[in-house]
């Protein structure tokens, strides 16, 4: 017989439901079989993200779903419930979260405190480094979490990915419904493998950088590949063990802003796998590229909140980055979705405005046919789930709920989340929603009385005039009233009234504080006005989005709307530099086409392209900076006694502003170096400053690879009191330079042995392992990689020449080297250049005897000398630096100007392309309003490879930019808190700029912009 449809009585089927999803239990009551089946009827049901029904009937039995459709008969048996006028969806599902899993703690103390940790202190047979966790299994360690469960259902999920983020390797995840049995949540205990670039709880000494991670990460897919051909294994590792294992599943990587997004799929791309990545909201900066990358995204709705900037001067200290991010977040998955980007939407971080956030997503591009996509069908799909979760079919899990009307209308609520077809109640079915606005009569007042909030706790309040209102204790019904009140605060007695509805409020009557009795009514007047940001929902007309500024490249101060191209430019009458043997060049024209310097001489003409006039100026080559830090972000050192294996181009921040502030100073290249912290460092990153581009674009393509060296005081790092590590003597770093290089030798022969081997035998026999220190060292020994020197000490310079000699390779580059002049005779018979400061003396002890004829004496030598920065602010000055060499030493004014042109350009390799004003070299070019080498000479414009990244009138324009746009953000700001907005106090970040010597590893530099 079929059950009467009933809305109140609920509660009662939780009495009677049993999923028997753990038969084994021994149970405690009587047996009860029956097996909780319901039929929600009458219900709009959004079957999954494209599929709605119109009063359409769910039914579901033993927590899985029967059948769903608009005209179904509801068998015998079935509990009905009457939904009239709500809806059913899917519940959501999060592939971003750490449900259920207990927070990790760092073994060992602070890492700030005490000696430094060489090795591996995780007990066991497991990884050598402490930051590759991949043995960890979140579904071994899972244990349900009902008050972080309810928050979630709260917000409409019913399953999450659930993992433990800690480590670079951090180990699998489980896929688990938010139901209350351990038993029944779990669905799939190794669902996924997670990856980052944090190594967490690890205080092991190496990585302690960005760069480091990323190298970490790759040896290890390199040892797995290794360790994995064994049987029977060499040694256990149980960590290699469970990579090995879980290579199979979904591979999940945590990266953050869209560079790192970049630097994640470049990873993956190198070992051919395909993450899923987790990025911080910013995608929409760069889409393209993240585009290109193919990766499925896993993004936040985590928008910031305005800033706090009545007080001028903090808000000057907001960076028109982040002011600019405050308005454009939301824009981000329209972004995505309207490139064809798969995404998946997590609630990481925006927990308490989750709902609130989707919706300004919504507003602001997003449809919500796709924003249900990418919180049901994209992540059951990406963690291949999709025949269990994410829409409701036949067959599938009874996840789902209730709400009042369309999820993504402000109004609408969340009255109950069905987890595995148990019930999960919030707001009652049955609360009516009589938010409005009211007038209250009685004997010969009148009152306007505001009721809101959501049903089921609602408040109403008393207006007494503008800035005065007296809360009603009390509710409104469906069909009863029942309140009291005082009509004035320090009235001695309440005022109760009782009702009944009417036809539009409710009338009744009630007994005054004196005892008066009276008859009274309240009748509506009005629906409450939509008050808060983001509260309309919905997809928007496009003349209801809300107006926005322009997206900038790069996104910060001096982006520009569009990413300047290349041009075919005419420089008329200038006065030219060549650094060739025609010399100083007056009067003459310069055509640059193709990115190239086409023709030089007087009278030139080209059609079609754009003439600037260069009478009175001059034009030289770019400068090019043979030592910089700029353009690196994650740390600039990585402190492993030999980090050969780390690579600067890996981190390579084309968003950071020294770039254009040293592109207006007339540098074009750089040799982006690791810093001087080990006796081997990292490998360089050579780049042209093009201002917008993404940060592999900044590479210089073809160039020959470098790497960074360093000598002295900062290798042995005697001065710190916490470090153990080896070398603490300036021996010790000699020996960690014949052992780098022997060890490379013998890398060599094993890999020679078997590379040697027949292709049958070779088939049959075990490879070698693969090991990016030794492969970095012995490029260097077949001239494949070249060493730019941090040095200083004559006794130092002349040990590693004798090392190189006993290798036989040469050094390259001493750079620093303010012994130079002492040496300067060994390093020409040696082959080495130099590149040195200025006139830098004094700042430690072994530069004591530094002087600033160190560069003319060393270029009397016959040695290739240039003159380099090491410091952002000395790099937008460099023409100035060149210049002191004519009066320290007498140089002629050319020799002078090639020490920051033509001379590092050699040193780099370069100079067949770059480095003088000659046909067939890159154009890369300077305009410069006075004598390049005077104190008062200013770049007009900086030309790469003949697009003008930098001009002088565009510069002014773009200040201009900078004040009104920031000015419009303000105002903006104000009015979100003059209405009653959120806002934030200012953020502490501050970009960093690095030297050689600042060994700031990742976790420190995160504490320091976090002000701790």
């Amino acid at each position: 017989m079929k059950r009467k449809p009933i809305l109140f009585g609920i509660a009662f089927v939780c009495l009677i439901l049993n999923l028997r999803a753990q038969e084994t239990v021994t149970p405690n009551d009587v047996s009860d079989k029956r097996s909780g089946a319901y039929a929600f009827s009458n219900a709009t049901i959004i079957v999954d993200y494209q599929t709605k029904l119109e009063n359409a009937t769910l039914l579901i039995k033993e927590g899985k779903v029967e059948q769903v459709g608009s005209s179904l008969s509801i068998p015998d048996g079935y509990v009905e419930v009457d939904l009239a006028g709500k809806y059913i969806y899917p519940s959501f599902i999060d592939l971003h979260t750490n449900y259920g899993i207990t927070k990790p703690k760092a073994a060992g103390g602070s890492p700030w405190s005490g000696a430094e940790q060489m090795l591996a202190k995780t007990e066991g047979a497991f990884s050598t480094n402490d930051a590759i966790k991949a043995h960890f299994s979140a579904g071994m360690e899972f244990k349900n979490n009902k008050k972080a469960a309810e928050t979630l259902q709260k917000m409409g999920f019913g399953a999450v990915l659930t993992f433990r983020p800690d480590g670079i390797a951090r180990g699998t995840g489980a896929f688990v419904t938010l139901s209350s049995n351990d038993n029944d949540a779990v669905l799939m205990e190794e669902a996924s493998a997670h990856y980052s670039f944090d190594k967490g709880t690890s205080r092991q000494h190496y990585p302690s950088s960005l760069m480091g991670y990323i190298s970490l990460l790759r040896q290890t897919y390199l040892d797995a590949e290794w360790y994995g051909q064994f049987s029977p294994r060499p040694f256990k590792d149980q960590s290699l063990e469970a990579w090995m294992e879980s290579q199979r599943l979904p591979q999940f990587f945590d990266a953050g802003d869209w560079m790192d997004v970049l630097r994640a799929d470049k990873v993956g791309d190198e070992f051919k796998v395909q993450y899923i990545i987790k990025s911080d909201g910013t995608s929409y900066r760069r889409i393209d590229e993240i585009k290109k990358s193919g990766a499925s995204l896993i993004v936040p709705l985590n928008f910031p909140a305005a800033y706090d900037v009545d007080d001028p001067l903090d808000a000057q200290r907001v960076s028109l980055q982040d002011m600019k991010h405050w308005e454009l977040a939301p824009t981000n998955t329209g972004a995505l979705e309207k490139a064809g980007i798969a995404f998946a939407i997590t609630s990481d971080g925006s927990k308490k405005d989750f709902l609130k956030n989707v919706m300004k997503a919504i507003e602001h591009g997003l449809s919500e046919e796709a924003a249900l996509k990418a919180l049901t069908y994209t992540p059951a799909s990406l963690v291949r789930a999709s025949s269990m979760v994410g829409s409701l079919k036949k067959g599938m899990l009874a996840n789902f709920f209730i709400s009042s009307g369309p999820i993504f209308e402000a109004k609408s609520k969340i009255h109950e989340n069905w987890v595995q077809g148990k019930p999960n109640r919030f707001v009652p079915l049955s609360s009516p929603d009589n938010a409005a606005n009211y007038q209250l009569a009685y004997s010969d007042k009148i009152f306007d009385v505001k009721v809101s909030g959501e049903p089921g706790s609602q408040k109403a309040e008393l207006i007494v005039n503008d800035s005065t209102t007296l809360k009603i204790n009390g509710k409104f019904g469906f069909d009863l009233a029942s309140f009291s009140f005082k009509e004035k605060k320090d009235d001695g007695g309440d005022h109760r009234f009782y009702g009944w509805i009417s036809e539009n409020g409710w009338s009744g009557s009630g007994q005054l504080a004196d005892g008066t009795w009276v008859d009274w009514t309240l009748a509506k007047t009005s629906d409450l006005e939509m008050e808060e940001e983001g509260e309309k929902g919905g997809d928007q007309d496009e003349a209801d989005k809300p107006e926005l500024g322009e997206l900038i490249f790069p996104f910060t101060e001096f982006g520009n709307t569009e990413i300047p191209t290349q041009e075919t430019l005419l420089i008329k009458n200038a006065t030219v530099w060549t650094n060739e043997s025609d010399g100083i060049l007056e009067e003459t024209d310069v055509l640059l086409r193709d990115g190239k310097i086409a023709q030089i001489g007087k009278g030139l003409s080209a059609k079609g392209a754009k003439e600037i006039d260069g009478t009175g100026m001059h034009l030289t080559s770019g400068i090019i900076d043979e030592h910089s830090h700029i353009g690196a972000t994650g740390g600039l050192n990585d402190v492993a006694t030999n980090s050969s294996m780390v690579r600067v181009g890996d981190v390579l921040n084309s968003e950071t502003l020294s770039l254009y502030r040293t592109l207006s100073g007339g540098v074009t290249a750089v040799q982006v170096l690791h810093g001087s912290a080990n006796p081997v460092g990292g490998q360089s990153s050579l780049i042209k400053l093009r201002w917008g581009v993404a940060p592999e674009e900044l590479k210089i393509k073809g160039a020959d690879g470098f790497i960074k060296f360093a000598l002295g005081e900062n290798v042995k790092r005697s001065r710190n009191q916490r470090s153990v590590r080896f070398p603490q003597t300036r021996m010790g770093v000699e020996q960690v330079y014949v052992d780098g290089f022997t060890n490379a030798l013998n890398y060599q022969k094993e890999w020679s042995a078997y590379n040697s081997l027949s292709s049958k035998a070779r088939a049959g026999a075990l490879k070698p392992r693969r090991d990016l220190v030794d492969e970095t060292m012995l490029e260097i020994i077949n001239k494949q990689r070249w060493i730019t020197c941090h040095s200083y000490v004559q006794s130092e310079i002349n040990m590693l020449m004798n090392v190189a000699d006993q290798f036989n390779f040469n050094v390259n580059t001493f750079t620093h080297i303010l012994e130079g002049y002492k040496v300067a005779d060994k390093m020409k018979a040696h082959g080495a250049g130099g590149s040195t400061f200025s006139d830098w003396w004094n700042y430690k002890w072994e530069v004591r005897y530094a002087i600033p004829y160190n560069a003319a004496i060393m270029h009397r030598e016959g040695v290739v000398t240039a003159i380099n920065s090491d410091d952002s602010n000395s790099g937008r000055r460099l023409n100035q630096e060149a210049a002191k060499s004519v009066k320290y030493g007498g140089m002629s004014e050319e020799d002078a100007w090639k020490m920051v042109t033509l001379n590092p350009a050699k040193l780099l390799h370069l100079d067949d392309r770059m480095g003088s004003i000659k046909v067939g070299k890159d154009a890369d070019v300077v305009l410069w309003t006075h004598h390049p080498l005077s104190v008062y000479a200013i770049p007009d414009k900086t030309i790469v490879d003949g697009t003008v990244y930098y001009d002088r009138e565009k510069d002014l324009e773009a200040r201009s930019y900078v004040s009104s746009e920031r000015a419009r953000l303000i105002q903006k700001m104000k009015g979100v808190k003059s209405s009653g907005g959120k806002t934030q106090k200012r953020s502490s970040f501050i970009e960093l700029e690095f030297h050689c010597d600042d060994v700031l590893a990742a976790e420190a530099l995160h504490k320091l912009i976090e002000g701790e």
